[in-house]
């Protein structure tokens, strides 16, 4: 079959890498980093949560990020400083408010379908990634909160997820370790945990075995098209250029596809959204037995958490509108290891392992998956916070795509 190339090594090049290769097809994938899964793949929550398929372009969310915008610590921070790529970004986000209920129930939809390929690969290649399938429970300090999730609830509910409310005794039925007080919350048991960037490696080494073929430390200069029709890639690798040609061009580079859409003719408007996290190692019997085994979400401070394994605790969240800005910030970390401290005070955290990763967003919350506007060119990319959760349904679906594109072509 003819040749395609995937711009991206992170979950979503990888797992189309990998839908593509169980395919039949020809695959070569490009990544600037030495490694898969270095950047957004590296360390985020952790969470396979369909639960958290609520987009965020609502007038709420607006309110609160107004009220948030001058306080440093708080989940939700905007750089105001002007810059066009940002402000477009956020008018076309503002635009999508009338469209927060249909594209969350979509999010559920697409979320649901993707559980079971991502499963069905770790089973077939046999990969190990700290799965854990105890459910992610949502918690809320007021009944005001839970009362603004139970509408919520009701899209999701409406999207297909079996989610249920629970009390405040049954909160600490379903994760002792937990310490507190709150109203009541929401738990979905069908939701798990898991390590994205062990899964995604151990999915590169099964593409690599299905051969694939991956181009690490790589950066591409240009993509152009020639009168034939095929695509022509020059990058350099490890200082060295090169150039290869294609039939067909898959763009999955998480915050950077917007550059190489705008090469192959596209408007593919991905703005960087940072998130923090901090691994908490778990060094010792007393923080091992404090910390929670089922997974957990704070809605008040938007923090996440995932049990990685008997050793490791994952906490994450906020999100910062600030560019292509990576830097680890103090005041942005605090939190994250606060709130470990306060709702699991037997957990030790004098070795905390911060990280700053940067999602990749659309304006509308969902992923561009599918056709650009050349022949031979697709998307799978603009997951945001969720690309862990939906990369393998949307791997799954730019493959029939191009399957089926290849047929006609034949």
């Amino acid at each position: 079959m003819s040749r395609i190339a995937i711009i991206g090594a992170g979950i979503t090049g990888v797992t189309t890498a990998y839908a593509l290769a169980q395919r039949g097809f020809n695959v070569t994938v490009f990544e600037r980093h030495r490694y898969a899964a270095m950047e957004t793949s590296f360390a985020n929550g952790g969470q396979l949560s369909a639960s958290n398929a609520e987009v965020w372009n609502s007038t709420a969310t607006v309110l609160k990020g107004l009220r948030w915008m001058l306080t440093r610590d708080a989940p939700l921070l905007l750089n105001p400083l002007p810059n066009w790529h940002k402000y477009s970004w956020m008018g076309e986000f503002l635009r999508q408010i009338p469209h927060y209920r249909a594209n969350t129930i979509e999010t559920v939809r697409l979320a649901i379908a993707a559980r079971q390929h991502l499963f069905s690969m770790a089973e077939r290649e046999g990969i190990d990634f700290d799965l854990e399938r105890r459910g992610i429970l949502h918690v809320y300090k007021t009944r005001k909160e839970f009362d603004a999730a139970a509408k919520v609830n009701a899209l999701l509910k409406e999207g297909g997820l079996e989610r249920e409310p629970v009390s405040a005794d049954e909160i600490h039925r379903i994760e002792p370790a937990l310490d507190g007080t709150f109203h009541g919350g929401f738990f979905t048991p069908s939701d798990s945990t898991g390590d994205i960037h062990k899964f995604t490696r151990g999915l590169a080494q099964a593409c690599e075995r299905q051969g694939v073929e991956f181009h690490y430390d790589t950066e591409i200069a240009s993509i152009t098209r020639d009168q034939t029709g095929a695509f022509s890639i020059a990058a350099t690798k490890t200082g060295q250029p090169f150039q290869q040609s294609f039939a067909r061009v898959v763009v999955c580079a998480g915050v950077r596809s917007r550059e190489f859409a705008s090469m192959l003719g596209d408007h593919v408007n991905v703005y960087p959204v940072k998130g923090y996290s901090i691994t908490v190692c778990l060094d010792d019997e007393a923080s091992q037995q404090g910390a929670p085994w089922v997974s957990l979400l704070d809605d008040s401070a938007k923090i996440v958490t995932s049990r990685l394994g008997a050793d490791r605790f994952r906490v994450a969240g906020t999100a910062e509108i600030n560019g292509f800005n990576r830097d680890i910030r103090a005041e942005r970390i605090a939190p994250l290891v606060d709130w470990t401290r306060r709702y699991f005070p037997q957990v030790n955290t004098s070795r905390v392992i911060p990280w700053a990763g940067l999602r990749p967003m659309l304006p509308s919350m969902l992923p561009k998956v599918g056709k650009g506007r050349l022949p031979g060119v697709f998307y799978n990319t603009g997951h945001g916070h969720l690309g862990w959760t939906l990369s393998a349904a949307t791997a799954a679906g730019v493959a029939d795509v191009i399957e089926q594109t290849s047929r006609r072509a034949a």
